[in-house]
């Protein structure tokens, strides 16, 4: 199973944006149930990097649930200046631009972030959430960057 995410993980980075490092692997339980925590810098802000925390699922999990493709939608994330941030070309629309994605089943679901820029605030706004080809996913959660420049 980890050897089929494995290729599409590697299928995917030529598509996707960013990059993501595991930093961090936290056992839940007996079965092997995992939470993942990856540190991934914005190619386009340099200076600034998220780590995302998520569930991974233990192949005794999904051979006793019966559900053998899926991981859960839950993802939580952090982000923060890491160095000076210099600022690339972003989309400034009210949509943003996706940052990072990450398949978590084999064809319907994936772990996008999207960094949106609030200029009323001078912000970067990093939300991360689950989006399923069919139903979407309610779950998310936001992480904040204030561009403080000194002397202003």
């Amino acid at each position: 199973m980890r050897r089929i995410a494995a290729v599409l993980a590697a299928t995917l980075a030529f598509s996707v944006p960013g990059h993501a490092e595991e930093v961090g692997r936290v056992g839940v339980d007996w079965v092997g149930n995992d939470i993942i925590v990856e540190a991934i810098a914005d190619p386009k802000v340099e200076g600034v990097t998220c780590h995302v925390a998520y569930f991974e699922r233990s192949m005794f999990d999904r051979l006793s649930k019966g559900n053998w493709f899926e991981d859960p939608s839950n993802a939580s994330i952090a982000c923060r200046q890491t160095g000076p941030i210099t600022i690339g070309d972003i989309d400034r629309s009210p949509e943003g631009e996706e940052v990072f994605r990450e398949s978590r089943s084999i064809i319907l679901k994936t772990l996008r972030i999207k960094r949106i820029f609030d200029a009323d605030t001078n912000v970067l706004i990093y939300l991360v959430h689950a989006r399923e080809l069919a139903d979407g996913s309610a779950k998310m959660a936001i992480s904040t960057v204030p561009l403080f420049v000194p002397g202003r």
